[in-house]
């Protein structure tokens, strides 16, 4: 390690490129407001110490490929960026942005780049030094100081998005090439607010501080060093390296380690293709909505459940598996015959609470352990797998956007995350990738996947690791299997069995546990349903029932969960604290209690977007329902009859202008019954069913007549 260097003793001379092995650029709001906010509160009189660079020359053998650097490598070293590429990214875009806001300048116009100055260098200079250098015989080659290696769409981005070369056409854009874009537009609006406070004049003194006061120690790597060793055990500043990054490097490195005799250095060489490739691919996957990537870490412990054969899943035992086990260097060896009998082996009391699985679980699979010695193919065959399954759990989580689902699926799939999917994504995407789109089969699993978790987890309210080993184990059989179709049947009959506990021995729906939990919900001061968390799931699904017969979308799930201005709340029909004479007249002669079960009933609950809501608040009825305009004929506020279907059909409900206690209990009798056809359930007889709703003194049958009249004679006289 030599002392330490500036930016400029840094980039001269040298090329600096990030390896294949490492994953885009991370730094987000957080890194780069602290870098702004270090460059410019230091003292130009100081130094700022800016952290370690670690560099490894690269190999002949790698720089013969690389067509654009071939004719600056004589004069200049190329080095791959083991550690550091976050702040030497960060500079190289700052630097960008710095070169821009000056050219742009109105002093500067039309003056040229060898004529503009930076501190003591020319605009032309500092490009040359620290961004790009053209090819001066016939000015077509361009080649970067910094950048990835060019099978990286990052490097494709930066180029022609961040440097500015004219665009080839179309570029791949990921959750990295987003944070790519951030920063230059973090730096750019942050320049030009500086210009405009201090002049153009300041940024030579924000220049000269970054070249020459930021100070790196530059760790130049050995070659008797492992570079992939090296770093696995290095950490980027801002963002620890991800499991998945960690064991991208170390399938590499394992592929070092087979004996030329072994393995020919040209398999090598292919296989580590295979792993960049595949990488790129899940990177790809996993970035591919930029507004919501994907975890690294979540797709990689999925994958470890449907792959391996299952244990639990506590903390990080699955990476610790991965590493530490399975693919250990060690694993590439030998195993001798060793003999532990004489240890007196003593076990730590171990606090099993800490597990996020349900009761039942098994210590890793023998099958594994007893393997004499890791292969190649068994490398080859994971990377497979795990580039097959990137784009299936793209699909779980974005299914619209996805070209491997049918419409059909795309639907469910869509209503499996909206009801929470929980523990089952692994299953999912082994259901993905052992059958075809369309596959009857594959429809049949979601919707019983669907209908599982709501009735399981969102009614009868199970908690939420209940039977997870089971489905868990399900995701490698399935996997794993021979005969697919066979292994979807008995899935499809262990979804249906393991909600026997929700059925009464007649098969009709054991309400008792919907029940319980709803009347906490109505205990003292409660609100009832709209206290229920997944009402607005059951809301949406009722009013997508609606939309099919009547056309397109009124509203959609987004307008549920966003906390914008026309988001969808949930309306009070007969409202929460009602004043005028239209709802004393109607409701005035139930007691509170009463009046405040019937405001918290499933039918007096309407979803309606929140701008609408908060201008209706207690109106009468009729007022809630129609449009109101003033004196201009202008609309003031929308009613129901322009609202949504579920609206319409409220409106509908009451169109002589009436919303009564029986109109509350005829529509939360319907919404049950839709609850029954589309999750399948046998909800009982009435009485049982406006037990559920809280509105039992509104039940008219004769079976509770008769039994309200024995309380009344079995009640001592006053």
């Amino acid at each position: 390690m030599k002392e330490l260097q500036t930016l400029e003793d840094i980039f001269n001379k040298k090329l600096f490129r990030i390896p294949d092995y490492q994953r885009g650029y991370a730094w987000g709001k957080k890194q780069l407001v602290e870098f702004w906010e270090d460059l410019i509160s230091l003292d130009k009189r100081r130094s700022h110490y800016t952290g370690v660079l670690s560099i490894k020359e690269v190999p002949e053998s790698t720089t013969l490929k690389w067509n654009d650097e071939q004719w600056l490598i004589k004069r200049y070293t190329p080095y791959f960026v083991v550690d550091g590429q976050q702040r030497l990214t960060t500079v190289s875009i700052f630097l960008q942005c710095l070169v821009e806001a000056v050219k742009s300048h109105p002093s500067n116009d039309g003056i040229s780049e060898d004529d503009i100055f930076l501190g003591d260098d020319t605009l032309s200079e500092v490009i040359k030094n620290y961004i790009v250098i053209t090819e001066p015989k016939h000015r077509i080659t361009k080649t970067y100081k910094f950048g990835y290696e060019a099978n990286n769409p990052s490097f494709e981005f930066l180029r022609y998005r961040i440097f500015n070369e004219q665009s080839p056409g179309t570029l791949t854009e990921t959750f990295y090439t987003l944070n790519l874009e951030n920063a230059k537009v973090f730096f750019t609006e942050n320049i030009n607010k500086y210009v405009v406070s201090y002049g153009i004049e300041s940024l030579s003194d924000i220049y000269e501080k970054l070249t020459q006061k930021f100070l790196f120690n530059l760790y130049e790597i050995d070659d008797n060093f492992d570079v992939f060793v090296a770093f696995e055990t290095m950490n980027n500043r801002g963002k620890k390296l991800s499991d998945l990054e960690l064991l991208k490097n170390r399938l590499i490195y394992l592929t070092t380690l087979y004996t030329p005799e072994e393995v020919k250095e040209d398999v090598k060489e292919t296989i580590r293709k295979k792993i960049n490739d595949t990488w790129g691919e899940i990177y790809n996957q996993l970035g591919r909505n930029k507004k919501a990537p994907l975890n690294d870490d979540d797709f990689l412990r999925a994958h470890w459940v449907m792959y391996f054969k299952y244990s639990r899943v506590k903390g990080n035992d699955y990476i610790r598996f991965l590493l530490d086990d399975f693919f250990s260097p060690k694993s590439v060896f030998e195993k001798l015959d060793v003999s532990t009998q004489q240890i007196n082996v003593v076990e730590e009391l171990v606090d099993d609470t800490e597990l996020d699985d349900d009761d039942s679980f098994e210590e890793f699979g023998t099958e594994i352990t007893k393997k004499a010695k890791l292969s190649l193919k068994d490398i080859s065959d994971y990377v497979d797998s795990l580039k097959s399954a990137a784009k299936y759990w793209y699909a779980a989580f974005f299914p619209n956007s996805s070209e491997v689902l049918s419409p059909q699926e795309q639907i469910i799939m869509d209503k499996i995350n909206r009801v929470k999917i929980g523990y089952f994504r692994p299953l999912i995407m082994a259901l993905f990738l052992r059958t075809e789109k369309g596959d009857p089969q594959r429809l049949q699993i979601l919707n019983a996947i669907e209908r599982f978790i709501f009735v399981a987890f969102r009614l009868c309210r199970a908690q939420s690791n209940y039977r997870s080993s089971s489905y868990y184990r399900l995701a490698r059989t399935l996997y794993t299997s021979k005969n697919v179709s066979e292994t979807l049947v008995n899935i499809n009959s262990e979804l249906t069995q393991d909600l026997a506990w929700t059925l009464e021995e007649d098969g009709t729906f054991k309400t008792s546990h919907f029940e319980t939990f709803i009347n906490k919900k109505f205990g003292p001061n409660g609100e009832g349903f709209y206290a229920w968390s997944d009402l607005r799931y059951f809301l949406f699904e009722y009013e997508e029932e609606l939309k099919k017969s009547r056309g397109v979308a009124k509203f959609d799930w987004k307008n549920f969960i966003t906390h914008e201005k026309d988001k969808i709340s949930i309306e009070h029909i007969f409202p929460q604290t009602p004043k005028s004479d239209y709802w004393l007249t109607r409701f005035g002669h139930f007691t509170g209690e009463q009046k405040r079960f019937l405001k918290g009933s499933l039918g007096n609950l309407l979803p309606l977007s929140l701008s609408v809501n908060i201008k209706l608040q207690n109106d009468d009825f009729p007022d809630k329902k129609d449009t109101k305009k003033d004196e201009n004929g202008q609309v003031i506020r929308s009613g129901y009859n322009n609202g949504s279907y579920s609206e319409l059909e409220v409106a509908d409900l009451g169109k002589d202008d009436e919303w009564t206690p029986e109109k509350i209990k005829d529509r939360g009798l319907a919404l049950l019954r839709f609850m029954e056809a589309r999750w399948h359930l046998n909800m009982g007889s009435e009485s049982k069913k406006l037990s559920l709703l809280h509105l039992s003194f509104l039940d008219e049958s004769p079976v509770a007549s008769a039994a309200e009249e024995s309380a009344l004679e079995e009640e001592p006289s006053a």
